[in-house]
Parts: C-alpha cells; sequence; structure tokens
C-alpha cells in the first residue's frame, strides 16, 4: 500500500507540474492583462503538434522540443498582436467569446493541416524505461523528466519575475498598469512579452504530456478548466499561488480518484463506496475550489499589492 501510494503521489506531482506550466502563463495574462484567454489550451494542443512533427522530421525528440518552442513563441505573438491586443478595453464577455472563436478555428486548423487522428509520439531510448527510485519502487524515467522540467521552469519562472527587470516590469504591471505606462513603459511591448512567455509555457506542457497521451485535436480544451481552478485556488496573478495551487490540485485529484473509494469502504458498503467513489473524486477540486471562493476569494497565495 505504501508502495502504490509513493507511486500515486509522483504521479500526482507530475500532474502538478503540467497544471502549473499551464497556469503559470494563465495566470500572467488574467494578472497582468486582466485578460480571459481562453484559447491558452489551443496553445497546448499547437505545441503537441508542432513538437510531433518536428520529432518525426528531427528523428530526435529533444530536438523537436527545442525547435517547437520558438515556433509555438510565434504563434502566440501572431495571436496577440492579431486578435488580443484589440480586446484589452473590452469586458470580460468580449474576450471569452472571441478566445473560444479561435478555440474552434484552432481545433479546424489542427484537423485541416494534421488530420483527424491523435499523433503518437516515439520517445528516444534513454526516455523508455524505468527507474528504481526506492526498493520496490519503480517508476518511468520519462514521467521523472517531466517532473524535474516543471521544477527548473519554476525556478526560472521564479528567477525571471523577481530577479530581473523584465520580472520587475511584470510585477509593476500586475499592480499597476496605468502608473508602468505613465513611468514611460512600452505597455504593448510588455504586454506581448508576457502573452508570447506564456505561449511558450502552455505549448511546452503540451510537448511533455504528448508522448504520453498522444497530440490529438481538442486535448487542451479540458485542461483549461483545471487551469482555471489552479489559478483561483492559488490567487490570480500569483506565481507561488499558481505553483503551489498546481500541486494541491494534481495531488488531490490524482491521491482521489486512487483511493478515495478504498477510504470509503470503511464507512459505506463496498458497492455503495465504488460508486460514490469515483464520482466524488471527480468532484473533488472543484469543492476545493468552491470552499476557497467561499473563505479566502482572493486565493491561497494573492500577489502582493503595494
Amino acid at each position: 500500500m505504501s508502495t502504490l501510494f509513493f507511486i500515486q503521489f509522483l504521479n500526482g506531482l507530475q500532474l502538478g507540474v503540467l497544471l502549473f506550466l499551464l497556469a503559470a502563463g494563465l495566470t500572467l495574462v488574467f494578472g497582468i492583462m486582466d485578460f480571459v484567454n481562453l484559447a491558452h489550451g489551443s496553445l497546448y494542443m499547437v505545441g503537441a503538434f508542432f513538437c510531433a512533427t518536428l520529432t518525426f522530421w528531427t528523428g530526435s525528440f529533444v530536438w523537436a522540443i527545442l525547435l517547437a518552442i520558438p515556433l509555438t513563441a510565434l504563434v502566440g505573438l501572431a495571436l496577440e498582436v492579431g486578435v488580443i491586443r484589440h480586446l484589452y478595453q473590452r469586458d470580460h464577455l468580449d474576450h471569452v467569446l472571441a478566445t473560444f472563436g479561435f478555440i474552434l478555428i484552432a481545433d479546424t486548423l489542427v484537423h485541416l493541416i494534421w488530420g483527424p487522428e491523435g499523433i503518437a509520439i516515439p520517445l528516444p531510448e534513454f526516455l523508455r524505461g524505468q527507474v528504481e527510485i526506492l526498493p520496490g519502487v519503480i517508476f518511468p524515467t520519462f514521467r521523472l523528466v517531466i517532473i524535474s522540467c516543471g521544477l527548473l521552469v519554476a525556478f526560472g519562472l521564479y528567477w525571471l519575475i523577481g530577479r530581473t527587470r523584465l520580472g520587475m516590469l511584470i510585477r509593476a504591471g500586475a499592480s499597476n498598469r496605468t502608473m508602468v505606462s505613465a513611468l514611460g513603459i512600452d505597455i504593448k511591448t510588455l504586454f506581448t512579452a508576457v502573452f508570447a512567455l506564456g505561449a511558450v509555457l502552455a505549448g511546452l506542457a503540451g510537448m511533455l504530456i504528448a508522448p504520453i497521451t498522444e497530440a490529438t485535436i481538442g486535448m487542451g480544451n479540458d485542461i483549461i478548466i483545471t487551469a482555471f481552478v489552479v489559478i483561483i485556488v492559488g490567487g490570480i496573478g500569483s506565481m507561488k499561488g499558481a505553483f503551489i495551487g498546481a500541486l494541491i490540485i494534481g495531488l488531490i485529484d490524482t491521491l482521489g480518484r486512487s483511493f478515495l473509494d478504498d477510504i470509503l469502504k470503511l464507512f459505506i458498503p463496498v458497492n455503495a463506496a465504488e460508486t460514490a467513489g469515483p464520482a466524488i473524486s471527480s468532484m473533488l477540486i472543484y469543492l476545493i475550489m468552491a470552499a476557497v471562493l467561499a473563505f479566502r476569494p482572493q486565493g491561497l497565495f494573492p500577489p502582493k499589492v503595494r
């Protein structure tokens, strides 16, 4: 039982770091630009398909990721310059309608370019094996790589936001964009850079998960809802909140689906527990979000406002 729990804990950590990659870009765009970007999941999908195509072209999954990252950034730049920047002064309903329309366009374009079938991405030999982390605890190598990449990106974002001039501008823009503009900062360029960074993070999450789940049309449409749950729980505009919130949601979702029915069997009949367990576990993260909204609506770790 302890071995199974540890393996599921690692699976939850893997889900958490992937959610962080998605939620980090989402919370930057939402927190700084006050823009509701439902199309963030489409960038996740585009990154996965770029990586799939480049893997077959280059014969290397690693090179595919390195080449797909700037391509995904270019898609983000084109989207921000062509569509998003014209909507900043509009209300949130317009944001939702415009980006929902982009989801439909992106899904259709992917269907036309890559076809209706998913694309399986082959991993290189050195990522296909398993690692014995502890005696009796064997875990896939690639899943450990996903966890490591997510943690490295989290550290890099912490350094970028907290230790660089760009990070200072991002934090200032999140607190008071009017004052930033009054000080002579080109707010449009800042917004474009932030949006491109968010696109890269979303695309990287898609690239990392695609070898496990395949690159499929609409793959970002479900996970983007969970990413919104993460930033609401963690605090909109807070990188720390996105990281901790993603780990909380990832672990609770994974462990709940694995063990909740066994816990319920201690208190209710087996048949009822096996029926109620999956249903309750699928609602757990939304129950947590509702509790946070009820008792701490600004999130667990809201950004500091000066």
